[in-house]
């Protein structure tokens, strides 16, 4: 049996040259959102795999434990996406068994995370587009209707710092400051 063990270990994070990221690493950046709370279509969503492999890693991982709605819907917390983040690394790209994925997670190292699912993170980003394309008609529409050849583009951007303010309102971005 001990054979068998060591065929569900795998090389740490750290003998594999990646390195490690805890839970508490696993930003809002990362997800996209700051949300507590998620429905099983979107944490299918952010993992990349399908709502009925959500429900059976439920029954082999004791930490995966979603609340149910008013309705009966699985709600996950914030901390179990990260989990389940965990979990597709250890399965899917470390490609331990359930068995060693349990071990791995029993065994308190710090763990990578896998990222969020690319179709998640483009359909974030491209809110996140629409957002600031909104937020710059808004801006259109509140300027008065002026004659397109007496614009100065120079003025707009000494005036309103152009689309820096779109692109970072709260300024926070160096990078784009003028030095």
């Amino acid at each position: 049996m001990a054979g068998a063990e060591e065929d569900n270990k795998k090389p740490s994070a750290s003998a594999t040259g990646s390195k490690p990221r805890s839970k508490a690493d696993l930003t809002t950046t990362e997800l996209g959102t700051d949300k507590l709370y998620f429905k099983i279509g979107e944490v299918a969503e952010i993992v990349g795999v399908a709502p009925h492999v959500l429900r059976f890693w439920e029954t082999e991982f004791r930490g995966v434990r979603p609340q149910k709605s008013r309705n009966q819907q699985r709600v996950y917390r914030r901390r179990d996406v990260e989990l389940l983040l965990q979990i597709k690394y250890l399965l899917y790209e470390q490609r331990f068994t359930i068995a060693g994925a349990r071990q791995q997670l029993a065994s308190g190292e710090a763990i990578e995370t896998a990222d969020p699912s690319p179709s998640y993170r483009l359909r974030h980003s491209a809110a996140r587009v629409r957002e600031r394309l909104d937020a710059l008609a808004s801006l259109l529409r509140s300027e008065p209707q002026c004659d397109p050849l007496s614009a100065d583009p120079a003025a707009f951007v000494e005036r309103d710092q152009g689309i820096r303010a779109l692109l970072d309102p709260a300024g926070k971005d160096e990078d784009l400051k003028p030095h």
